[in-house]
């Protein structure tokens, strides 16, 4: 059964797409799912050396207003966060993440896509992401290196032939930007306590060094999930942060790690790195079959 480009290599350009979708665009956007494939094939035909990779997502709300067949039974709005640093919940019917070498190719997919969805849809979000240097984040940190590989990643997110949309996943997104000034205040040995690894070699401190609110500590639990996160700035803007994106086959995967993150495990030992990095977004999204996207027109209304 085809899926779509949830797990593949590391790409250099992402772009991050968030849409709200007016009434009346329904059919507009149930045509767009069912041609999706063509879309993509239309673009990476032309340009088939870009490794060109898509993933559409659908929210809560959004999936009632496509048809009336049963949501994904895992699929809900984000729960917003309040603690001493907060987790907002942002509105968002379609995910857009496209990956490729070079950001054109991200760039004429959503083109195409926001033509067909024309004066429907309006982008709430729209987040330009890049690699930067050897996978590391704008806190100079190696970024994704607790994600599985290959084989195992694909048993993370997808969901089994017996589930109620077979190889479809759930994917949460949230904007962070980053505090550079007062981060870059702290000596490289403050830093790494608050990550829980070492900057220049990408080690996890060991047991007795790693403070148990550092990001490491309060993220690393037994359940599995893949990030494709991302590097974004703005020099005009003057923003610059991290676009984490988190793909799960049961979001409470996701969702304990944001727990941990801005509650505290105990309660009130929140990330430490929440200090310096404020989300700006909050977003739930379900990503559907390749196979359920093409006949996606055939549900009922």
């Amino acid at each position: 059964m085809p899926i779509q480009h949830v797990v593949d290599k590391p790409s250099r350009a992402a772009l991050f797409l968030v849409l709200n979708i007016a009434p009346g665009g329904e059919q507009a956007t149930r045509d767009m799912l069912a041609g999706f494939t063509g879309t993509y094939k239309s673009v990476h035909f032309r340009h088939n050396d870009g490794n060109l990779y898509t993933v559409v997502g659908i929210g809560a709300s959004m999936w009632s207003r496509l048809t009336s067949a049963p949501r994904p039974s895992l699929l809900k709005d984000f729960e917003a966060i309040h603690a001493a640093h907060d987790a907002p919940a942002t509105p968002g019917d379609i995910l857009l993440h496209f990956r490729a070498n070079s950001y054109d190719l991200c760039h004429e997919m959503a083109r195409h896509v926001l033509d067909q969805l024309g004066a429907h849809a309006t982008v709430v979000d729209e987040t330009q992401g890049f690699k930067y240097l050897d996978q590391r984040d704008l806190l100079g940190f190696v970024d994704g290196t607790a994600n599985p590989f290959d084989d195992e990643a694909l048993g993370v997110v997808l969901l089994e032939d017996d589930a109620d949309y077979p190889r479809g996943s759930y994917v949460t997104v949230q904007k962070y930007i980053h505090d550079l000034t007062a981060w870059n205040q702290l000596s490289t040995e403050e830093q790494e306590r608050v990550i829980g690894r070492t900057k220049a070699d990408d080690i996890e401190l060991d047991e007795e060094t790693k403070p148990s609110n550092s990001h490491v500590a309060l993220n690393d639990l037994d359940e599995d999930i893949y990030r494709e996160n991302m590097v974004f700035g703005s020099f005009a803007a003057g923003e610059m942060g991290t676009y984490f994106i988190a793909y799960a086959k049961d979001p409470e995967y996701i969702n304990q790690r944001l727990r941990n993150m801005f509650i505290g495990d105990p309660e009130g030992n929140y990330d430490r790195i929440l200090d310096f990095s404020t989300a700006l977004t909050g977003t739930n999204f379900f990503v559907p079959s390749a196979e359920l996207m093409d006949s996606f027109d055939e549900l009922p209304h």
